[in-house]
């Protein structure tokens, strides 16, 4: 069965699971100090529900932003949470801070 969120432990695994994924990737950053914590959290739950309502559609990862700081830079991370949604390889909406799903379902809207 496949993962519903991957998490990738550094750069190169992140960047393998965007190469092998043949729909539009919502790439999720986490923090783990202390104030991003609790968000990114908050943030599991409604990302883990879209991720089941678009199976098939949609890859998500979720990259912590210290495991994976090639792809932070490359997509201009500045905080967490943060997503970006690419569509073959690149960025094409951005988001920030903690979200309903209504507000990541609408930065998803036209590309899936």
């Amino acid at each position: 069965m496949a993962q519903r969120v991957h998490r990738p432990r550094e750069d190169a695994e992140f960047s393998f699971i965007l190469g092998m994924s043949g729909v539009p990737v919502l790439a999720y950053f986490i923090g783990t100090w202390p104030k991003a914590i609790e968000p990114c959290r908050v943030m599991d739950l409604v990302v883990g529900g879209i991720a089941d309502d678009c199976a098939g559609r949609l890859t998500v990862v979720r990259a912590d932003i210290t495991r994976c700081p090639a792809a932070t830079e490359r997509y201009g991370i500045t905080g967490a949470p943060s997503f970006v949604l690419l569509k073959e390889g690149e960025a094409v909406a951005h988001g920030a801070g903690p979200m309903t799903s209504t507000e990541v379902r609408t930065l998803l809207d036209g590309h899936l």
